[in-house]
This record gives structure tokens, C-alpha cells and sequence, in this order.
């Protein structure tokens, strides 16, 4: 039986730590470290470079990180998976062949190419990058042709972990259960630090102030034990790995290239001081389809904040919209949008707590419609509401980006490993399924809990969340730690009291989903978002903290739970 495999993560995010692929490397026992560099925004970030430079379009910083790293990585015997390569993996994976004969490193570097699908079709209008999400299987051809570092383009989170594990264990597409725990340990993994106590909803119980970034022990099964390098900060608990599993994900299945996670069957259990072990994962055969990410300039965005201070607030933020009524009447933008922030309290000792904040968004196409539209409120500075200010002066417009999905069948995706002699692996995706996927039933509902005694307090007292963003979607996970309580927040938290708790969200469709082994809810808000994060339709625009505002608002909750 091949012993386990220990996977550790150095990045969440193209803008991580810089530090942490160092620690990582320097931290502990390793075989192969992660790092994550990709999100929606950032293809949209790495288009705009390309642009300009057609030899860019991957991860400046990785190359950065690299001039320690790869030495250190080189030292350890330490496999580096990374999709910091973006647009541009062939043109990373020369760059740090380069390094490496710079610094006098000698590492075998392949990659992994096809998920670019701009050329391949007519997108409409506009489109800057267009990327398919492959799976693991590019990843795993590179590691057992020897290679020391590869580099991809746009796979998903977990691939760069199922990647690295079929390629230890020998795993096949038929290994749906191993799989599908490895996607579970990778998406636990993708967020850094989110799985060792940074944004956790119990953060006062750690000491986060510096939390070490996650490692999988992964095993032939696909079970893991998620931990971190011992000395750093943060913890590793149930709680933890909980509210990352939770983060960007929807229903039971979590559909990917390499296979369907049934996150209804997860399993954790605590393994020891910071260690949790993930157990009980089903799989099922991937969709014969791959998600692509379309990213374009949707137009021109602008803002201007109006501080509104003292008596009177919502008289003066009708006065400042009645005002640019005609400003708008004579050459107004595409689309205005008013939202009034009631930061201010009564009779407040400070002069900031005294104020609120009336916001305008305007988008056009036209970026000298957005500049005029909001140059207006410097001219009003002395004929408006008593106390103008405002919190910046206004400037010109910025693009803004459009994030579609769209899918396409996996046998017309090119997907390729590049091995570090040069030879090209066409990669094939998992054949068919012959057995259909079992059907989802009906989650019987634990029984409310008995009458007793109630008090109007925070839910966040009782439960944890983590939200996120997928395209113009949001996510909101909420769990709790006790048998009791999942009896009350089952029954409570229906999508009407959602909705009534988060009167944003009320104009949209929501879903709920029932995550009992985990003690969880997952709540979908189709919308919510507009056109994705780069669109910022909203003041969160990537709906980091829908679950905190959902942990601040208040309800009846049972005395017993508090």
C-alpha cells in the first residue's frame, strides 16, 4: 500500500503571503506544495496584461516566490503544483527554466495547456479570455513523467490536488470514491489560510494574527487528515474545515472534470491537536461537459461618496438625488445607482459616528459619460445640504469586467500535458457512465427541538458562515456545532426567514440545501452578484460577508442553545 501523500497549500490567491510558499517549504514534512493564483477577477486582471504584453498573462509574484523557493523545493525533494500560469503556462514554464538556470537549480518543469479557448470559437463581443476548468489528469501525466515543478492554466481548485494524488496512488477515472476525497481535501485546501482559522466566525477562540497555511495527509482510500505545520498560528479544527467546505459550493453534488464530490457524505472527525480527518466520500462519474469561464470589459464604471452628517440624513440624500436629476436630464450615464448607508447613530461624540454615507455608481460604455456624471458633485460642494463633503474627490471611470459561464463537451477541449522533455500528452476525459448516478432523495429532517423558552439574540451566537461568489451567484453557508442546534437551525432557518433576515437577497431566486452530516445549510442566491465580482454590482461585491450580516441579524433562538 503506498503511504500517504502530504499535500500542503502556499496560496489562496494571486496577492497571498509572500512569505508562505518559504514557510511552507521550510515549515515541515512535505511532497508536493500547492498554490493557488486564479479566480474570476484574475483572469480578467491577467487578460488586461496580455494586452499589453503578450509574453505575460501568468502570476508575476509566483516567479517571484520562485527565486527562494525553488532551491528550497529542490533541497526538500518537494514537488510544486501550481496554476499560477494562467493565460500564459508555456511562457511561465520557460521563465522558470530560466531561473533555474540562473540560480543553478536544475528542475524538470512541464505544464499543462488546452483550457484557453478564445481562438477555438466565436465568443460574441468583446470576450478577453476564455478558459475551460480541466481536471487533474494533465497534472498527473506530468508528475510521473518526473517533473519537479508543473505549471498549468485555468484547472480547477481541486486539481491541484486529485492531480498529485492519482499520480502517487495510480488511481484511474474508475476510482470515483478516491477521487472524490481528494476534490474534497483540495477544495478544503484551494483558500490558504481560510481552512486554519483566518475568517472563521469563531475567530476570538484562536490566535489568528499569523495562522499557518493547511496541509492533506491524503491516503489510498481518498480519506485525509487536514493539519498544519507544527508551531504556526491558527488552528485546524471541525469548525475551521467546516466553513471552508462550505465556501463557494451549492448543493450535494459538486460537480468537476475529474468527478462528482457528494459533499452530503463528508465525515469529520477530530484526529488530534490541529488535525481533522475527512472520511466517507462518495463519487460519482464527472458531467460529460467542463464549466468555461468567460471574462470581458463590460464598460465604464465611476463613483462618488456623499458624507451626510448630523439631523436630517435622509432629507439631505434626496436633496443631493433631486439635484443630479438634472445632471443626469442633460447627459446622464447608461445606468445610476443610489444606495444610502445609515452609519450614523444620535447624538454621537464623534464626528464620524454622527455621518452616513450616500454612494453613486454610474456605468456606461462611454468612460467620458461616467467622468462627467460624477465631476457634477465637486460643482455642488457649495449649494447642496449643509455639511457637504465628500469621502474622495471625484475621478475618471474605470472598466469593469463581465464573468460568464458557459460549457462545452469535454472530448472538444484540447486538454494537453507538456512534459519537461517537450513531448505533448494528449490527455482523454473519462469515459461515459454506464451506471447512472443514484438519484438524490428527500434529507429526513431531524425533530424540532421541544418547546422551551426563547430570547432575541444574534444567530451568529450560535451558528457559523462563510459565503462567497461563483459568477453573478452567491453562496451562504451556515452550520452549527451541536446535535440540538442543527434540530432548531434546520427547522428555523427556512428560505422565508432567509429572505426576511436578508432583505437584499429578496428580489432573487434562492435555493437551500441540507448538508446534515455536516450540521449545515447552504443557501444559493441567483444574482445577487450581477455579472460576477469584476461587475461590483453590489458595495460586497464578492459576497464575502452576506454570512456575517446573516450571524449579526437577530431572532428567537432557544435558551437552551445560548
Amino acid at each position: 500500500m503506498p503511504r500517504p501523500l502530504l499535500v500542503g497549500n502556499a496560496s489562496g490567491f494571486y496577492g497571498d503571503r509572500f512569505d508562505a510558499l518559504r514557510e511552507m517549504l521550510t515549515g515541515g514534512p512535505l511532497d508536493v506544495l500547492t498554490g493557488d493564483y486564479l479566480a474570476e477577477l484574475t483572469m480578467l486582471i491577467l487578460g488586461r496584461d496580455r494586452l499589453k504584453d503578450p509574453g505575460l498573462g501568468y502570476a508575476k509574484t509566483f516567479l517571484a516566490q520562485l527565486e527562494e523557493g525553488l532551491g528550497l523545493a529542490a533541497d526538500r525533494g518537494v514537488k510544486i503544483v501550481t496554476n499560477a500560469g494562467g493565460l500564459n503556462p508555456a511562457g511561465l514554464a520557460r521563465r522558470i527554466d530560466e531561473l533555474a538556470e540562473r540560480v543553478g537549480v536544475p528542475v524538470r518543469v512541464a505544464h499543462v495547456t488546452g483550457d484557453d479557448l478564445l481562438g477555438e470559437r466565436d465568443w460574441g463581443t468583446g470576450v478577453l479570455t476564455a478558459n475551460a476548468y480541466l481536471g487533474g489528469a494533465g497534472i498527473a501525466a506530468c508528475l510521473r513523467a518526473g517533473a519537479d515543478v508543473v505549471v498549468t492554466g485555468r484547472v480547477t481548485d481541486a486539481a491541484l490536488v486529485t492531480g498529485p494524488a492519482t499520480a502517487h496512488f495510480g488511481w484511474t477515472a474508475a476510482d470515483l470514491d478516491p477521487l472524490a476525497g481528494a476534490v474534497v481535501a483540495g477544495h478544503v485546501l484551494e483558500c490558504g489560510a481560510q481552512a486554519t482559522g483566518g475568517n472563521y466566525s469563531f475567530f476570538q477562540e484562536h490566535d489568528v494574527r499569523h495562522p499557518g497555511f493547511p496541509l492533506a495527509e491524503i491516503h489510498a482510500d481518498g480519506s485525509a487528515v487536514i493539519s498544519k505545520h507544527p508551531g504556526t498560528g491558527g488552528a485546524v479544527t471541525v469548525g475551521t474545515v467546516t466553513e471552508q467546505l462550505l465556501y463557494e459550493t451549492s448543493g450535494p453534488r459538486y460537480l468537476g472534470p475529474d468527478v462528482t464530490a457528494r459533499l452530503d457524505t463528508v465525515r469529520l472527525a477530530p484526529d488530534g491537536p490541529d488535525r481533522v480527518r475527512i472520511s466517507g466520500v462518495r463519487g460519482e462519474a464527472p458531467p460529460p461537459t467542463l464549466k468555461a469561464g468567460l471574462t470581458r470589459v463590460g464598460g465604464f464604471r465611476n463613483e462618488v461618496v456623499f458624507v451626510l452628517t448630523g439631523l436630517d440624513i435622509e432629507a439631505k440624500a434626496r436633496l443631493v438625488r433631486d439635484q443630479f436629476e438634472a445632471v443626469f436630464a442633460k447627459a446622464g450615464p447608461a445606468e445610476a445607482r443610489w444606495t444610502l448607508a445609515r452609519t450614523d447613530r444620535a447624538d454621537a461624540p464623534v464626528q464620524e459616528e454622527a455621518s452616513a454615507l450616500l454612494r453613486l455608481v454610474v456605468r456606461d460604455r462611454d468612460p467620458e459619460a461616467v467622468g462627467r456624471a460624477v465631476a457634477a458633485a465637486v460643482e455642488l460642494a457649495l449649494s447642496s445640504y449643509p455639511g457637504f463633503h465628500l469621502t474622495a474627490p471625484p475621478g475618471k471611470g474605470a472598466p469593469y469586467g463581465v464573468f460568464e459561464a458557459a460549457y462545452v463537451d469535454a472530448g472538444d477541449v484540447p486538454h494537453t500535458a507538456v512534459l519537461p522533455d517537450g513531448t505533448c500528452v494528449p490527455v482523454l476525459p473519462p469515459a461515459p457512465a454506464v451506471i447512472p448516478a443514484p438519484v438524490l432523495g428527500e434529507v429526513a429532517l431531524p425533530s424540532p427541538l421541544p418547546a422551551c423558552p426563547t430570547r432575541r439574540a444574534p444567530l451568529g451566537l450560535v451558528a457559523g458562515a462563510r459565503s462567497g461568489d461563483k459568477g453573478g451567484s452567491a453562496n451562504v453557508g451556515v452550520w452549527v456545532r451541536t446535535d440540538e442546534a442543527w434540530r432548531w437551525l434546520v427547522h428555523e432557518l427556512t428560505v422565508a426567514r432567509f429572505v426576511e433576515l436578508l432583505p437584499e437577497v429578496g428580489g432573487f431566486a434562492v435555493a437551500r440545501h441540507l448538508l446534515p452530516n455536516l450540521r449545515a445549510l447552504n443557501f444559493t442566491v441567483d444574482g445577487l452578484l450581477g455579472d460576477g465580482v469584476a461587475s461590483q454590482a453590489r458595495f460586497d461585491p464578492q459576497a464575502k460577508a452576506v454570512g456575517e450580516w446573516l450571524r449579526s441579524r437577530y431572532l428567537e433562538i432557544p435558551e437552551v442553545l445560548l
